[in-house]
Formats: C-alpha cells, structure tokens, sequence
C-alpha cells in the first residue's frame, strides 16, 4: 500500500485564484479525532509550507519540521491511547484504501528501517469527491472498521488512534489533498510565503477551538517525587501523599528560543514553596519538560490544596501561564 506513505508536493498560488473566483468548491472538514483539543489532545505540528530545507507553518511559525505534510493530533500518554480514542472521518466520502497489521510500537523501539514505505503504520484513504481526500495515519492496529468501497459519514469512527508506522508518541497523522497536492487545511490557497493567509477549510463550529497557539502546555501535574520524560509519556506518574515530597511537573510543546520557564507551588495559604526558573532556551524546541519540588514538612503537609504555576517569558512578556491543583 505504498500510496499511504507521505508524498511530497507543493502548494500552488493558482488554488488561491481558483477558489476566490468559485471555480473550486472547498471541502468543509469536521474534527477527525473523538478528543477535546486543549484538554484530552492538542495539535503537534501543521503542514511544512517552506519549499527549501527550512520548517514553517502557516502562521510563519515553527509548529512543523521540515517535510511534514500533514497535521498531527497529538493524545497526551499512552494510557489515553489505551484507553481508546476513535479517528473519525472528517466529511463524508468512500473509502479508497486501508493499511492494517502494523505492529504499535515506537518507531525508537523498532527503528525506521521496520517502517520502511509504511510510514503511515495502518492508516485510511477517503474519497470525497471533486478532487478532495484525506488520509489518516497511525492508526491501533486491528481497530479498523472500514474496508475499500464502504461509504462513510462525517465524524462516522474508522477505527483508533495508535502508534504504528513513523511516529514516536501516539497521534494521529492527518492529511488533505486536493487534485493529488496537499494542502494546508487552516491556509488553503494561501500564497507562498504568507502568514496567516488562505481559507480555513475547518467547519465554522471548530474555528475557536482549533485558533492557532505558538506554545501549548501538554501535561500538567502533581507527583511523589523526581519526574522522568518517560513516565509522562506513558501516564504512569505518581501522586502526592500528605508524608511525601510534593513535586509539580509541566511539559510543554512548540517553545521558542529565548523563552524562560518558571514554575512554583503553592501552600495553601498562599505562601510560595519553592520556585524555580530555566535559562532562555537556545533554540526552538519540539518539547520540553520542567519539574519542582520539596520534601514534606515534619507531621507531613498541611491538609489543603496546593496551587502550581508555570509561566513562559518572552521578551519580557508572558506568553503562557498556566495553573493547576492538587488536594492533599
């Protein structure tokens, strides 16, 4: 099924033309993962729209990396993704093609020559007609529920998020093509080179919830102790007791060279902790993960609800603030 693996195309200035003068008739795409974006997922990354070996998104951004030719929803553990999340059909349409059988394993653990031309893992092609598709991408394996020449609905389930084919966390890969070319589904028909221009292709109930964020926080909360990039990854960390140390850990996506990261906690009463701040980041960074901490008090912490904050600074301006609880 060498057609599920990314292709490479380009976005033409014509499609701009075409469809501001009604000769295209733009698809109108609904959410394509049974998740809450900002809550129980976020977006990853959005379609590589420079053409030289530079990464940007349609924002002008740096949401993406060289080559991407989709947009990645992202769950935030791989307790979610066992828990099951559907992937659902974005408009409605036939399918065309499907991949199934591919282990669920990081590409890390595997390697990338276990991928080789099926780099989608399982995934599903649908046909909506007058030149639209979309193609859905690391899907659980066995979890498929549709087969070529079925008709599908908008947000009918097509099977579950999964970590199979080129990919090191579970999301799902999404793509939209028109007439063979992807494009970006936030900045269709843009102009080479904007920023922010082009049509949303986005159904107008979704347009607030999928609004461009530079930054986004991905997990946030309370553990026992020190915190490893690992047990984040699975949602495998342990909370807090009144007789243990009480440490509040952040990871956050899409930060910017220069940002600095601080992160506290609370007392109840309102008294600071313990605090701590980062150096400016040297660069642009897919992830980062951030945690703080103090041993408990003789007799253990105080009964109440202790308040973390995590704060990025940019340019003397912050531009994420983030607070979350934990009651002992």
């Amino acid at each position: 099924m060498q057609a599920l693996s990314y292709g490479l195309y380009t976005v033409v200035q014509a499609l701009s033309l075409a469809l501001l003068s009604g000769e295209i008739k733009a698809i109108e795409l609904r959410l394509p993962i049974d998740c809450e974006i900002g809550v129980s997922c976020e977006i990853q990354n959005y379609v590589d729209l420079d053409p030289s070996s530079q990464a940007r998104d349609y924002q002008c951004g740096s949401r993406t990396y060289n080559g991407h030719k989709g947009v990645d929803f992202r769950l935030p553990s791989l307790r979610a993704q066992r828990a099951g999340v559907n992937v659902l059909a974005s408009a409605p349409g036939r399918v065309l093609r499907v991949r199934d059988g591919v282990l669920d394993m990081s590409v890390r653990e595997r390697g990338i020559g276990a991928v080789d031309n099926r780099e989608c893992g399982n995934g599903v092609v649908v046909d909506h007609g007058e030149g639209w598709s979309t193609q859905y991408c690391h899907m659980a394996q066995g979890s498929l529920l549709v087969k070529p020449g079925d008709n599908v609905e908008a947000s009918q389930p097509l099977g579950r998020v999964g970590l199979s084919g080129l990919t090191e966390y579970p999301h799902l890969h999404f793509t939209v093509t028109f007439q063979g070319k992807v494009v970006e589904p936030f900045a269709f028909g843009a102009p080479e080179g904007s920023c922010g221009g082009g049509r949303s292709l986005w159904e107008a109930s979704l347009q607030s919830t999928l609004a461009y964020k530079p930054r986004v926080v991905l997990n946030a909360g309370f553990a026992n102790g020190e915190v490893k990039m690992q047990a984040i990854e699975a949602g495998d960390v342990a909370g807090p007791a009144l007789e243990t140390p009480l440490v509040a850990y952040v990871r956050a996506i899409g930060t910017k060279a220069g940002d600095i990261q601080k992160l506290q906690i609370a007392a109840p009463d309102g008294s600071i902790l313990v605090e701590s701040s980062t150096k400016p980041l040297d660069r642009d960074k897919a992830q980062v993960m951030m945690f703080v901490g103090k041993r408990p008090p003789g007799g253990g912490w105080p009964r109440g609800v202790y308040r973390a904050t995590y704060t990025i600074i940019h340019g003397g301006t912050v531009v994420v603030d983030r607070s979350f609880t934990t009651e002992l």
